[in-house]
């Protein structure tokens, strides 16, 4: 059995985005790594973090972002397939750019990779997820925020990036251009792992985290848009009020330390309410607040009327 790890990414150092550690938490248990990395701007040093894992089974290939021909968010799953398109393992891992493992979850996830092989009728493996937000002591308990996705899928070749890059689906003879399509594509068909993904998208210094949003708003909604959203918050991302969220208390992925010491940016991150932040994350709703209390005091954290773009099965 032999496992691809894969990526996308442009521009993710100078946004912020812990691209080096997310491929390094998974190359351990990977029998190669694939970078679509796109045209980066001069001032961007993505490259040289990745070239600083020091691995030769990475493998980069170098792309050009077509925001004209994938809008509103496509090109990511775009780029997504141009690095899944290059794997050749029977499993295919894949991590985004702010997405890490934790080291003691990898043998459980290649016991896994091994169990499933066998069961073809089995395209991928489930993960559990953790949102943090702000800093690295809080995360994200919420109806709001999904709570599994797919990250290991079969090296199939009607298997595609979905949407904007968060998920996958089956798309027989697909055009290569729509990813955002609905009718004739097929939710995959997945297993649990009981292993998670530590997801730091929303981990930066507040003034990151609004260029990082403003690239983001960018690529889905178009330039004009984004500056419109935008134009009113600032140059600093608020956070809101971090004492409604949940506190994590174990450890990190160990390949995270070194980023973790250069956490600054406490003073700048709430504990109270204002009128003029009041809400205006999804988390923060009121309607939200109240189905994750439903789920998590009656349900044992079971979602309930959420999305999800898998069919699950029973082993």
């Amino acid at each position: 059995m032999t496992i691809s790890g894969f990526t996308m990414v442009r521009n993710g150092a100078k946004l912020y985005y812990p691209i080096k550690q997310a491929i390094a938490s998974i190359l351990p248990i990977c029998d190669e790594f694939v970078v679509a990395l796109g045209n980066c701007d001069p001032d961007d040093n993505t490259l040289q973090e990745i070239e600083s894992i020091g691995s030769d089974k990475i493998r980069i290939i170098h792309t050009v972002w077509d925001l004209e021909k994938y809008p509103r968010g496509m090109e990511h799953a775009h780029q997504t397939d141009i690095a899944r398109e290059a794997c050749t393992g029977d499993w295919l891992f894949y991590v985004q750019s702010d997405e890490v493992v934790h080291e003691e979850d990898l043998p459980h996830i290649r016991k896994r990779c091994e169990e499933l092989l066998p069961d073809k009728s089995v395209e991928g493996i489930l993960f559990k997820y953790r949102h943090f937000w702000g800093d690295y002591d809080h995360y994200i308990t919420s109806h709001a925020w999904y709570a599994n996705e797919i990250r290991i899928i079969r090296n199939d070749k009607d298997i595609h990036s979905w949407e904007s890059a968060q998920s996958f689906r089956r798309i027989p003879d697909f055009d290569g251009v729509n990813y955002r399509q609905k009718e004739g594509t097929f939710k995959l068909k997945v297993a649990r792992v009981d292993a998670y993904i530590f997801h730091y998208g929303w981990v930066r210094p507040p003034q990151y985290m609004q260029k990082k949003r403003r690239v983001f708003e960018g690529i889905h909604q178009g330039e004009k848009r984004a500056e419109e959203m935008l134009s009113q918050e600032g140059s600093e991302f608020d956070f809101g009020n971090m004492s409604h969220l949940s506190v994590y208390r174990h450890t990190h992925p160990a390949v995270m330390d070194e980023r973790i010491r250069l956490f600054n940016w406490g003073d700048q991150l709430r504990r109270t309410t204002n009128q003029s932040s009041v809400a205006r994350h999804k988390h923060e709703r009121l309607k939200y607040r109240v189905l994750t209390f439903i789920e998590q005091t009656f349900l044992g954290g079971r979602q309930i009327m959420s999305f999800k773009n898998y069919r699950l099965a029973r082993r």
